[in-house]
């Protein structure tokens, strides 16, 4: 069986040894992001909802980074929130000024009630161009 090829972004915060997973797996030209939450560097969740949000972003963006993608390989995502209807408008703040024009990515937002402290999560599927060597 051969051995997943795990990325990791290069300041990667304490959640991924704490809860055991990886920030990304590449499968051939496949890179699966684990879920991306607007931590600090202790792992603690940022209590500005706005700040969280853009937190967990340029978590996502450096761990694509580590994978030698940028947010134009986003094919798939997933978002988790914890109260879609309030929170609906400073999470399109963020996208918007990310994503600014078509084609867009898939998008996928789901309500949930626990994101173990946290109140917005993305998940994204993106496809690898170049050579990358992962960091275990």
């Amino acid at each position: 069986m051969t051995k997943r090829d795990a990325i990791f972004p290069a300041n990667r915060h304490a959640l991924y040894e704490a809860h055991g997973y990886s920030a990304a797996i590449r499968s051939g030209d496949l890179l699966f992001v684990s879920g991306q939450v607007g931590s600090r560097e202790d792992g603690t969740p940022e209590p500005d909802f706005g700040r969280q949000v853009q937190l967990a972003f340029d978590n996502l963006e450096a761990t694509l980074k580590a994978a030698g993608c940028t947010f134009d390989d986003i094919v798939d995502i997933t978002t988790f929130h914890t109260d879609p209807e309030r929170q609906f408008e400073t999470i399109m703040g963020v996208k918007n000024k990310i994503f600014s024009e078509a084609p867009y990515p898939n998008w996928t937002a789901v309500g949930v009630n626990w994101l173990a402290g946290f109140d917005f999560e993305i998940k994204v599927i993106a496809r690898v161009t170049d050579a990358v060597q992962s960091v275990r």
